[in-house]
């Protein structure tokens, strides 16, 4: 996996270098569904890295939030997971809490994850077994023995919507932050102390966060309490996450499943 990973961070960079010709500067920007913006840098940095690793490893499958599905996916071991540009509406705000996102995944398990926010210049990547690291330092995930104590990264749009104001006397702080990836990659590096999401997410906005969080100590969970498998062929994963240090998503998960 050392040569698969070294390529996704690759491709990753090479995106993240086409996203940032775009960013605060002028770009089309459309709209796919109800608060669902695409813009020319996701399109662009899509199509880049689909070119590098599918070069690179014909055999293997395509899921990507950009690319329109093919169920030939469903039939690989070994399946790239991608979302080009996570967090769209923060990149076209000029907030920089959005990032590229790659992963790998085989027999439903994510076994490499790359996070790479070209702003920042953070790059959060891991590979199974291999650990996880920010810039090449090791990453652990936080723990914290009360809920109390901790800080949860959670969602701009669900905090406006009031979803967590029954939980916010329940944890320290809540912290809105816009990429769902961004945030698994500041969790696994122990910024924050949880990720949650109480809404659907799907699974190339988390894969590579997964493996990042798995590798750093932790595990994602939905609200049912399940682990996902990824290269599913619903990639919505419903009805909401919690990632972190195992003992610390234990306890958020028994105050959100009231």
């Amino acid at each position: 996996m050392i040569a698969e990973l070294s390529l996704a961070k690759e491709a990753a960079l090479e995106a993240g270098s086409l996203i940032l010709n775009y960013y605060k500067a002028d770009y089309e920007i459309k709209d796919k569904g109800y608060h669902n913006p695409v813009t020319t840098a996701d399109h662009a940095s899509d199509a880049r890295i689909k070119e590098i690793l599918t070069e690179a490893y014909p055999e293997y499958g395509w899921l990507s939030e950009e690319t329109v599905d093919s169920k030939e996916r469903l039939k690989k071991d070994r399946v790239w997971v991608v979302d080009p540009l996570d967090g769209t509406k923060e990149f076209i705000e000029g907030v920089p809490h959005f990032v590229v996102s790659i992963a790998l995944v085989e027999d439903g398990v994510p076994i490499v994850g790359v996070l790479y926010n070209p702003v920042t210049t953070e790059i959060f990547s891991a590979s199974r077994g291999k650990g996880a690291t920010l810039n090449d330092s090791s990453i652990r995930c936080s723990s914290k023995e009360n809920t109390s104590e901790m800080v949860i990264l959670n969602s701009r749009s669900e905090t406006k919507r009031g979803l967590w104001s029954p939980h916010s006397e329940s944890f320290s702080e809540l912290r809105a932050i816009g990429s769902v990836a961004y945030k698994l990659g500041l969790t696994a590096a122990g910024e924050a102390d949880i990720f949650a999401s109480l809404r659907p997410k799907n699974e190339w906005d988390i894969c590579a966060g997964n493996c990042i969080i798995n590798e750093a100590g932790g595990k994602l969970i939905d609200l049912y309490g399940d682990q996902r498998k990824y290269n599913e062929d619903d990639t919505l994963i419903t009805p909401g996450l919690i990632a972190g240090d195992v003992n610390a998503v234990d306890k958020t998960y028994s105050i959100l499943r009231q």
